[in-house]
C-alpha cells in the first residue's frame, strides 16, 4: 500500500499545491485515527512537538469537517503495519527511514515530524496537500509555532529578568480549572511544569501520562478517556486534586498548608500521607503543618515502623515527595516573579 509522508513541523519547506487539484473535500464526514509517535517531549530535543502536532491535527479535522481520534503510539506498536492494515489512518513520527521499509514517500524531510497516511486515493492526497499549503503559509501556523517553541522554564526566565503574561502553552485551560480548586492559576501551572514540563506526550515508567501525569486507572475513575488530550488530562488531574484537598480540608487544614498536603498526597497517594500524619500525631508533633510532618518521615524508613499501629501501609522513603512539594513551590515563586499579575 502506498503511503504519503507529509510534514508540518517548523523549519520544513512549505507545502505545495498539486497541479490539477480540484476543490473536493474527500475528508468531510470521515472518522480518522491518528497515532502520534514522537517520544517523550519532556526529555527530547524537539521542544513541545507532540503538543504542536496535536493542535495541527485538531485543526485539520476542524477545517476539513472530519472527526479525528488522536492517540499516543505505544512503545511496542508497529505503526507501519498499523497503517498497512488500516488500524490507523495517520501516524506522526520522527522515522526518516520509511523508504527502507518499502514505503514510497511524497516528501522525505529530515529533522521534522513526518505525517504518514495509508491512503492511496489521489484526491485525498491532494486534499492533504491543499490543507498543508494553506496552513503552512498562514498566520495561525506562525502563532502555533511560536506557542510551542517558546521557553517556558520559569527559573531561566527569572535569571533573564523576563516578565510575561504567558507561562505555558495552556494558560487558558489552566486558569479555567485552577478556579475549580480555588487556587492561584500559577500554582496549578507549577504542578503541570513539575509533572511534565508542559509536554502532553510525557509518560512515566509507572504508566502515568500527559500534562499532569495521570494514571489510566485514575482517569477511568473520573470518566476521562483520552489522557493525551490537554484539557481532559487537566480535568482528571484537577478532579483528583480537588478530592484530596476536600479530604484534608475536613481535617481543618487551610491556606498554604492545605495545598502542601494536597500536593504531597497527589505525589505519594493519600494513604502514605495519612500514615505520616498519624505517626506525627502519635509523637505529639503538629500534623497540620507540612514541615513538622516532614520531621517524622525519616522514621517511616525504619524497619521498626512495621510495628507501629498508626501506620497502615508500611515503610515509606518519602524523599521524592518532600522534594516534590519543595519543587512545586519553587516553580510557583518563579512563575509569580515572571508573571506578577494574576
Amino acid at each position: 500500500m502506498t503511503l504519503m509522508v507529509i510534514c508540518m513541523t517548523p523549519l520544513c519547506e512549505k507545502g505545495r499545491m498539486l497541479s490539477g487539484a480540484r476543490s473536493v473535500n474527500t475528508l468531510a464526514g470521515k472518522e480518522l485515527v491518528c497515532a502520534i509517535d514522537l517520544g517523550n517531549d519532556m526529555y527530547g530535543n524537539h521542544g513541545l512537538e507532540t503538543g504542536l502536532n496535536y493542535e495541527l491535527m485538531s485543526r485539520l479535522a476542524q477545517d476539513n469537517h472530519c472527526d479525528v481520534r488522536i492517540v499516543a503510539a505505544g512503545r511496542n506498536d508497529n505503526y507501519i503495519d498499523s497503517l498497512r492494515q488500516g488500524k490507523v489512518d495517520i501516524v506522526i513520527t520522527h522515522d526518516t527511514t520509511l523508504a527502507d521499509h518499502g514505503i514510497n514517500t511524497l516528501r522525505q524531510l529530515t529533522g521534522c515530524s513526518i505525517w504518514a497516511t495509508g491512503s492511496t486515493d489521489e484526491e485525498t492526497l491532494r486534499q492533504f496537500d491543499r490543507w498543508i499549503s494553506h496552513m503552512k503559509g498562514s498566520e495561525e501556523f506562525s502563532r502555533l509555532e511560536s506557542r510551542f517553541s517558546a521557553t517556558y522554564n520559569p527559573h531561566k526566565l527569572v535569571e533573564r529578568g523576563a516578565k510575561t503574561g504567558t507561562i505555558s502553552p495552556y494558560d487558558e485551560i489552566i486558569r479555567k480549572y485552577a478556579a475549580t480548586l480555588g487556587w492561584d492559576w500559577r500554582m496549578l501551572a507549577s504542578v503541570l511544569y513539575q509533572e511534565s514540563r508542559f509536554a502532553i506526550g510525557s509518560a512515566s515508567f509507572r504508566g502515568a501520562q500527559g500534562l499532569m501525569q495521570v494514571m489510566p486507572s485514575t482517569a477511568t475513575y473520573y470518566d476521562v478517556e483520552n489522557l493525551l488530550d490537554p484539557e481532559q488530562n487537566i480535568i482528571a488531574g484537577t478532579k483528583h486534586l480537588r478530592r484530596l484537598q476536600n479530604m484534608f480540608r475536613k481535617d481543618g487544614l487551610e491556606g498554604e498548608e492545605l495545598i502542601k498536603f494536597t500536593l504531597a498526597a497527589y505525589n505519594a497517594g493519600e494513604g502514605r500521607i495519612i500514615d505520616c500524619r498519624n505517626l506525627a500525631a502519635s509523637r505529639q508533633i503538629d500534623n497540620t503543618v507540612w514541615d513538622e510532618v516532614v520531621k517524622v518521615i525519616p522514621l517511616m524508613r525504619e524497619d521498626s515502623i512495621l510495628e507501629e499501629e498508626s501506620v497502615r501501609l508500611g515503610k515509606f522513603q518519602g524523599h521524592e515527595t518532600i522534594a516534590y512539594v519543595d519543587q512545586v513551590f519553587s516553580h510557583y515563586d518563579a512563575f509569580c516573579t515572571i508573571c506578577p499579575s494574576i
